[in-house]
Parts: structure tokens; C-alpha cells; sequence
């Protein structure tokens, strides 16, 4: 079933300019090896003490992406371990990030989390606070840290017009970033889409889909 869903979905993403990653949060290290060997190597994440007890376990190749809300104390322990922190939700987490990142000698790789959907419980800037942010050009301070892109996720609902359009206003946030800071280099990742809505984000320009009940079954708490 794992195996079988990870070749589906490669298929259908062929030719896309999106790439698959697979969220395995809260699911069995079994489960991901089952997709590694179906030829998967991207990894979503969204609990630090999680990610860190399956990274040992799973081949080095494994790509990891952290997409959970991250807590400004469990900063330090991912620095390093991650190959892209998709949830930077506030400048006060980015500048930790950046200076936990400084400490250890390394460039974390980042995206900014926008938020566009509906409802109030997601987490993110508005699209005007990142406008602000770059418009200002408040990234030049920092100094260990790479800001990919935009990470971002549709109102839940049944309503594809309005799916569409929270994809739409997340790829043109970017667009319009790229217009302010045309010198901005590397700020090439739109991480948006999941199980049920991925379609239509490839169609609005996503580079990174995140899918986990489709391929892994319903979350084992």
C-alpha cells in the first residue's frame, strides 16, 4: 500500500517541478523504510524529539524537512539535523534560528510560513508583514540563515474556488517578493499542498507537496 501510493504519486508529479515530501510524523519507523524503499527520500517532520530518535534510524541519505509548529526552546537540538525548516512563523523564531545557526557553524535553510487560509488556529505572517519584512530588506542581518521561500496551506474546506485562490495569493506573495528584491538568490520553494488539495496547488505553482494520510493511512497517536 506504502510503496504502491509513493510510485503513484512520483508518477503523477513527474514533470511537475514539484517533489514529493512524504509526512511521516507520528507514524512507525517500519512505515518509512517501507516508503525509502519504494524510492522515497524526502521526510516530513513535525515534532523535534520525534524527528531526532528517527533520524539514526533511517538511512543517511533520508532528506528531513521540519513542517510543525517549532518551539523557540527546541530550536538549538534541530539545528543541523534538518535539511530545510519549513515553518518560520515569526520573526522572533527567525532570529533564533539564525543565531543558533551562527553558534554552530552552519547555514539553516528556511522557509517563511504565510498565512492565507480561513482559519484563525494556523500559524504564519500575513502576506503584508512579509511584504513589509523584504521590502525593508530586514533579511540582509541575517547571517546564518537562507530563506528558501514560502510555505503556506489553503483553508479547509470543500470549496475548491477557495482552495485556489489561498494557492494563488501564496504564489503571488512570492512573486511579488521576487519583484521588491529582484537580487534574491535560491528564493525558489513554494511548500504547499496536501493529501487532500495537491492537485491544485502544482497547478498554482507549488515545489514541494506535503502528503502523509494518503500515503501512510490515518496518523497512529
Amino acid at each position: 500500500m506504502i510503496a504502491q501510493e509513493i510510485r503513484s504519486l512520483h508518477e503523477q508529479l513527474r514533470g511537475s517541478g514539484a517533489r514529493l515530501v512524504a509526512v511521516s510524523k507520528f507514524h512507525p519507523v517500519e512505515a518509512l523504510r517501507e516508503a525509502y524503499d519504494a524510492g522515497q527520500r524526502l521526510f516530513g517532520e513535525s515534532r523535534v524529539q520525534e524527528l531526532l530518535e528517527k533520524i539514526p534510524q533511517m538511512p543517511a541519505d533520508v532528506s528531513w524537512h521540519f513542517i510543525g509548529h517549532l518551539q523557540t526552546n527546541k530550536v538549538r537540538p534541530l539545528i543541523g539535523r534538518v535539511a530545510l525548516i519549513e515553518s518560520v512563523d515569526s520573526l522572533r523564531l527567525l532570529d533564533i534560528i539564525d543565531r543558533e545557526s551562527l553558534r554552530a557553524g552552519i547555514t539553516t535553510r528556511i522557509l517563511m510560513q504565510l498565512h492565507v487560509a480561513a482559519e484563525q488556529t494556523k500559524t504564519g505572517f500575513t502576506p503584508a508583514e512579509l511584504l513589509d519584512y523584504f521590502r525593508s530588506r530586514r533579511f540582509e542581518s541575517l547571517k546564518a540563515t537562507h530563506i528558501c521561500g514560502l510555505m503556506g496551506m489553503a483553508t479547509n474546506t470543500d470549496d475548491t474556488a477557495r482552495i485556489r485562490a489561498d494557492f494563488h495569493a501564496i504564489r503571488a506573495t512570492r512573486d511579488e517578493i521576487l519583484t521588491l528584491c529582484p537580487d534574491l538568490r535560491g528564493f525558489d520553494t513554494i511548500s504547499m499542498g496536501m493529501s487532500g488539495d495537491w492537485p491544485i496547488a502544482v497547478e498554482e505553482g507549488s515545489t514541494l507537496v506535503r502528503i502523509g494520510t494518503r500515503i501512510f493511512g490515518r496518523r497512529q497517536y
